[in-house]
C-alpha cells in the first residue's frame, strides 16, 4: 500500500531547503558574533519577518538565518535543550575526532582556518543575503547592516560570492546531480526522491523514523521545520589543478580527458556514463543514469571519480543494480546549496598568465541534511576521503580527498590496462567552517520572544 503524499509545511521552513536561489545570482553571507542578552534577541525580533520561507518563489532579494550552538545559548536556548541536538552541531567540526574524520589536516588544519576555527573569533551565526543583481544586494546589505549595529550586532566576516554562469571554479558545469525531495513540487521517479525527513526535522527520513526525534517537542519544538546546514569556506588551486594535468599529460586534449575522468562529467556537464570518450553538451542536463549495470568496473566513468564517489547511485552493496542500492544511497544524500567566490580562471589562463597579484577563488561549501554524521560527514570520510573506496588501495577523491601520508593515486580503469597518476596534490584547502542550525520560521520568532 502506498505511503500518503507528504505535505510540507513550507511556510514554516526556510526557503533556503526548498530551493537554491538559483535566479539570485549575487548574494553574501555575513557570520556573526552575538552578545549573550537582549540586544540579540532583539536584533532577532527585527529580521524575523524578513527571512525568506520555501512557499513560493522569492521576488528580488531572499533571507535566511542559521546559528551554532554558541549562538542558539546566547540567544536564551536552554543548555538541557541544547543537548538534544546532534553531538556534531554541538561540540562542532574542529574537535581531534571530527577533523581526522572530515580531513581537515596540514594546511586545512582548523589552526589555519580564516574563520570557525580555535584561534579565530567564536562564529555564532550566519547571515545568508541573495539578489537579483549586485545593486539589489548592496541594499540589503545596508539595511540588514544598520539592524546588526542597532543591536551591537558584530559582522564578524563578510564572505562575497561570485557568479561563474553555473561552473564551479575549476571550470566544470556544477549542481546537476542534486536528489529531488519529496513534498516539493519538482518531482521524478520514486526511486530518485528522497523522504523529507532526510531535509528536514518534523518528517520520516528514509528509515521510515523520525530524525533527532526530541528536538520536536522540546522547548514548543524548536527542532520541527528546521535543518541543520553545514559551511565550509573550501579554497581551489585552479591553476596548480590544470598545471599538474598539463605536466602528466603534455597535450590539450589528453589534459581535458584526464579532468573529465577526475570529476566524472565533462566540462559541458555531460556525464563519462554517457558519453566516455567525448564531451556532448546535449548529455549537459542529463542525470538519469546508474553505474552498476552500464559501468560495472569504472571503464567509463572511473570508480573514484568524484561524482561516482559523491553519489555511488546503484553500486552500493547489497544487491548493486536493484533498489536496494538505490534505497542504501538515498540515506546519504544532501541539498547542496553553495556559491562560487573569486574570479573565473580557464585551464588555458592557469597555464599562460602570470602569479602577479592572484586573488583567491574557490567554494562556499553549502549544504542542509537532517542528520550530520550520517549524511555529510558519512559522504566526507567513507567515500571521499576513504583511500579505499569501492575495492580501491590508494585512492582518496582526486578533486577534494586528503593526499597524505595516503590516498595520492588516481586510478583509471579501461578495458584494456588500467593506468595509475602518483603523487597527487591536493587542489582544495579548507579556510574556515562551521555546523549551524537552521530553524523554521516559528522556532525564529520563539527564540527572539
Amino acid at each position: 500500500m502506498a505511503s500518503a503524499p507528504v505535505v510540507l509545511d513550507l511556510a514554516d521552513v526556510q526557503g533556503l531547503v526548498a530551493r537554491g536561489y538559483g535566479d539570485l545570482k549575487a548574494a553574501s553571507f555575513l557570520l556573526l558574533g552575538l552578545e549573550e542578552g537582549p540586544a540579540a534577541t532583539r536584533w532577532l525580533s527585527a529580521v524575523v519577518d524578513s527571512v525568506t520561507s520555501g512557499d513560493g518563489r522569492p521576488g528580488a532579494r531572499a533571507v535566511n538565518l542559521a546559528f551554532t550552538s554558541s549562538g542558539l545559548l546566547r540567544l536564551g536556548l536552554a543548555a538541557d535543550v541544547l543537548r538534544q541536538f546532534s553531538d556534531e552541531f554541538v561540540y562542532g567540526m574542529t574537535t581531534e575526532h571530527r577533523r581526522r574524520l572530515l580531513g581537515d589536516v596540514g594546511e586545512s588544519a582548523p589552526e589555519h582556518w580564516d574563520w570557525g576555527g580555535p584561534t579565530s573569533d567564536s562564529i555564532d551565526g550566519v547571515l545568508l543575503l541573495y539578489a537579483r543583481d549586485e545593486a539589489e544586494l548592496e541594499r540589503l546589505r545596508e539595511e540588514q547592516a544598520r539592524l546588526l549595529a542597532s543591536a551591537h550586532v558584530r559582522v564578524i566576516r563578510e564572505l562575497g560570492t561570485s557568479d561563474l554562469d553555473g561552473f564551479e571554479p575549476f571550470g566544470f558545469r556544477d549542481g546537476i546531480s542534486q536528489p529531488l525531495m519529496e513534498g516539493l513540487s519538482k518531482t521524478g521517479p520514486a526511486s530518485q526522491t528522497v523522504r523529507a525527513g532526510e531535509f528536514v526535522l518534523g518528517y520520516v527520513n528514509e528509515h521510515g523514523h523520525y530524525t533527532d526525534e526530541p528536538l520536536l517537542e522540546a522547548a514548543g519544538g524548536v527542532g520541527r521545520n528546521g535543518t541543520y546546514l553545514v559551511f565550509r569556506q573550501l579554497e581551489q588551486d585552479v591553476r596548480g589543478f590544470w598545471r599538474f594535468l598539463d605536466g602528466v599529460t603534455g597535450d590539450p586534449a589528453a589534459r581535458d580527458r584526464l579532468g573529465a575522468k577526475m570529476v566524472g562529467r565533462w566540462k559541458s556537464g555531460a556525464p563519462l556514463a554517457l558519453s566516455p570518450d567525448r564531451d556532448d553538451p546535449n548529455l549537459a542536463e542529463r542525470n538519469d543514469f546508474g553505474y552498476f549495470h552500464e559501468d560495472p568496473d569504472g571503464a567509463r566513468c572511473p570508480i573514484g571519480a568524484h561524482i561516482r564517489r559523491t553519489n555511488p547511485r546503484d553500486s552500493l552493496d547489497p544487491g548493486p543494480g536493484t533498489d536496494k542500492s538505490l534505497a542504501i544511497n538515498r540515506r546519504h544524500r544532501i541539498l547542496r546549496r553553495g556559491r562560487e567566490y573569486g574570479p573565473g580562471l580557464t585551464a588555458e589562463q592557469a597555464l599562460t598568465e602570470s602569479l602577479a597579484s592572484e586573488e583567491a577563488r574557490g567554494l562556499h561549501f553549502i549544504c542542509v541534511n537532517a542528520n550530520i554524521a550520517r549524511q555529510f560527514e558519512f559522504v566526507q570520510d567513507t567515500w571521499l576521503n576513504n583511500p579505499k573506496f569501492a575495492g580501491l588501495y590508494d585512492d582518496s577523491d582526486p578533486l577534494v580527498g586528503q593526499s597524505e601520508p595516503y590516498g595520492g593515486t588516481f586510478t583509471i580503469p579501461s578495458q584494456t590496462v588500467r593506468a595509475r597518476v602518483n603523487g597527487m596534490p591536493r587542489f582544495v584547502r579548507v579556510r574556515g567552517g562551521a555546523y549551524f542550525f537552521l530553524p523554521g520560521l516559528s522556532a525564529l520568532r520563539r527564540l527572539a520572544s
